[in-house]
């Protein structure tokens, strides 16, 4: 497998971009090898630079849930292009996605579109704390809301695939007023919330955490945080930027059935193009500017491109038996992947939620960040080189999730699990 041309893109790339890319885990350190720089992507496979093809796995983090290039999403795209790609002014297509996102997820009432998961979580945060007049918020580690100052404490995600333990540029000011503290633990949670000296604002949690790998809430662990926050007069948020539209069409709030105060979206509902949201009860979502004190603004939020491709797409995810399969063929991919490593007696540890699926490699259960972080990321580097040597591209690091899509077909699945016993078996030699 050739990849000159992706070596020289990349010799250059750092040269006029820190690390050679936008985003650090990009980068492949962790997993000992250099990137691809990808030229075009169909159904479920990426094409490279130098002409290889692989299966995806990763989708674009998320949002490619129909598979890449999707003909009506394209098309919409492209028809919203014509009529020009930014007014920062209002547009009809804003209206039609916001009612297809309150049409869809239960606890919102209002939203506001942004540009990135980052954004919104940022903004909803800034919400909770103007709408309470409190000042803390409360996170869990290894979940990862995106790079703003105050989510930057034992977040998930690229900093503990870098093994980066916080970040400098974040004064000490801003950390003092995050507190995080470990995920699918009901005790600690009780005992922070309840603290009398603490003002908390708001709790902002992935409902399925996926940017330590993908860890399930524990039974009961949402239920309690619900109600202790409902009593307490705290915001809870649900950072669903992964889970939205992905879990069921209504996210994990209706998987679960468990309402949040606000919720945060991305991903699925820009198809791929960049793109955020948050929105709740019209009460706290009204303190918003222009119509409340709470300021926030964006020139290209509610962009022309990102909303047609985002109607676009939830239309299609409208279909009745879309979910249905998407957690069938998940399902069977993740048994198969189980029924190998025991087979060839190799400690892996695969968690599922939906579509989405990790395999951590370790003996233990992972049910929280310790768990996750006891996870051999050598062995994980050796499966990822192999995989991508028979032409499977998995995410390049064990802190992250799987996406199954709707372009996966029977065979791409089947050749995913070929090549899987193939790489556990490799590893076993070692």
């Amino acid at each position: 497998m050739e990849n000159k041309t992706s070596a020289m893109m990349f010799r250059e790339a750092r040269e006029l971009i820190p690390g050679g890319v936008n985003s650090p885990v990009r980068a492949c350190r962790a997993v000992g090898c250099d990137p691809l720089f990808i030229k075009s992507a169909r159904g479920a496979f990426l094409t490279d630079v130098d002409g290889n093809e692989f299966l995806d796995f990763v989708g674009s983090w998320g949002p490619m849930i129909l598979g890449h290039a999707h003909p009506a999403v394209v098309q919409e795209i492209c028809r919203a292009a014509g009529d020009g790609t930014s007014f920062g002014a209002p547009t009809p297509l804003e209206i039609e996605l916001a009612a297809l996102v309150v049409e869809a997820v239960p606890s919102i009432e209002k939203v506001r579109f942004v540009n990135s998961g980052t954004e919104a979580t940022m903004s909803a945060v800034r919400l909770a704390r103007g709408y309470t007049g409190r000042k803390i918020v409360v996170k869990f580690d290894g979940c990862y809301h995106g790079h703003a100052d105050s989510f930057l404490v034992k977040a998930g995600s690229g900093v503990i695939t870098l093994g980066i333990p916080g970040s400098p540029g974040v004064p000490d000011d801003i950390v003092k007023n995050t507190i995080s503290i470990p995920y699918n633990n009901v005790e600690i949670l009780e005992k922070t919330l309840r603290d009398p000296t603490l003002d908390i604002a708001c709790v902002i949690v992935e409902p399925v955490a996926g940017n330590m790998g993908c860890v399930p809430p524990a039974a009961g662990f949402l239920e309690t945080l619900r109600s202790l926050t409902g009593e307490l007069g705290i915001i809870l948020i649900f950072d669903e930027v992964i889970t939205g539209f992905r879990l069921a069409y209504g996210g994990a709030q209706e998987f679960f059935g468990i309402m949040p105060d606000l919720t945060c979206l991305g991903k699925i509902i820009g198809g791929g193009l960049p793109v955020g949201a948050y929105g709740g009860k019209t009460e706290i979502m009204d303190c918003i500017a222009p119509e409340g004190p709470v300021y926030q603004a964006g020139t290209l939020s509610g962009n022309p491109l990102a909303m047609a491709a985002g109607v676009a797409v939830l239309r299609l995810l409208q279909q009745k038996d879309f979910y249905p399969d998407l957690e069938k063929k998940t399902a069977w991919l993740v048994e198969q992947f189980g029924n190998i490593a025991e087979r060839i007696g190799i400690a892996v540890q695969i968690n599922r939620a939906g579509s989405l699926f990790t395999a951590f490699f370790t003996p233990e259960p992972v049910t929280d960040f310790t768990s996750a972080m006891k996870s051999d990321t050598d062995r994980y580097a050796r499966h990822y080189r192999q995989m991508l040597s028979q032409g499977i591209y998995l995410a390049p690091s064990q802190f992250e999730v799987a996406f199954i899509s709707a372009a996966h077909t029977g065979d791409d699945l089947e050749r995913m699990v070929k090549m899987t016993e193939w790489s556990f078996k490799k590893l076993r030699e070692v």
